[in-house]
């Protein structure tokens, strides 16, 4: 009797695993997604972005100083600029007194030579200009400049009234006797113009000449010959 052996189907495991859902949907409705790759961020991106902005503003910083720098060369070799240079003539005393309420009154009269040294610079003394004289620290009076136009290499003469009116005036004149009779009277002259240069054809925004002569004068008589025994004059030009 011959022997019947069953043959069963062999299942492939692989496939049937792989029919199988991990996650069974049945009841909730949902149905699994997939899910998006990460992206990929190149790193360093935005820093290079960064320094090639900052490295371009500072390039174009660079330049726009060595023009700036190149021009002003230019001007100053062609131009020559100089200060201009000024000097006390005299000093005269019209009237020094006590009022009645002890105030000190003071009247003087300067002169001063304004020289322009420049080639190819004119000078516009515009308004607002003042000249003072002082004792230790002390206003005695005090004037306005006139409003002129100096051109190239032009020598000015002035003459400035000032006057002025101080309410220590006891004090003051006390001191200012005891100084007189040791025959040198410190006294400080002071100037602030505006003024506006003028380059050839074109003309300069506003600047300031400031300026202070240290006086040594012989004494403060009214309507008396005053001797001008030293004078120490500086001047600078403030933008």
């Amino acid at each position: 009797m011959a022997d019947h052996q069953k043959i069963h189907p062999m299942v492939d495991v692989e496939a049937a695993t792989s029919r199988v859902p991990l996650v069974s949907d049945k009841g909730t409705g949902i149905r699994p997604q997939a899910q998006a790759p990460p992206q990929r961020t190149i790193p360093g991106k935005s820093g290079s972005c960064f320094c090639k902005c900052f490295c371009w503003t500072i390039s174009i910083l660079v330049l726009l100083i060595i023009i700036i720098a190149a021009v002003i060369g230019i001007l100053y070799l062609e131009f020559q600029p100089k200060l201009p240079k000024y000097s006390v003539d005299s000093l005269k005393i019209s009237d020094l007194r006590l009022n009645l309420d002890l105030s000190l009154y003071a009247k003087f009269d300067v002169k001063i030579t304004a020289n322009n040294p420049n080639k190819k610079i004119g000078i516009y003394y515009e308004k607002g200009g003042r000249l003072s004289v002082w004792y230790t620290k002390t206003q005695l009076c005090e004037g306005s400049l006139p409003k002129f136009y100096q051109g190239h290499q032009n020598i000015t003469k002035l003459d400035v009234e000032l006057t002025g009116q101080n309410q220590y005036g006891n004090t003051l004149m006390n001191a200012l006797q005891q100084q007189q009779q040791t025959g040198s009277i410190p006294l400080d002259l002071k100037v602030d113009a505006p003024v506006a240069i003028k380059l050839g054809r074109l003309k300069l925004r506003k600047v300031r000449i400031l300026g202070e002569c240290l006086l040594v004068v012989d004494s403060l008589s009214a309507n008396n010959q005053i001797s001008i025994k030293a004078s120490n004059c500086k001047f600078k030009l403030k933008l």
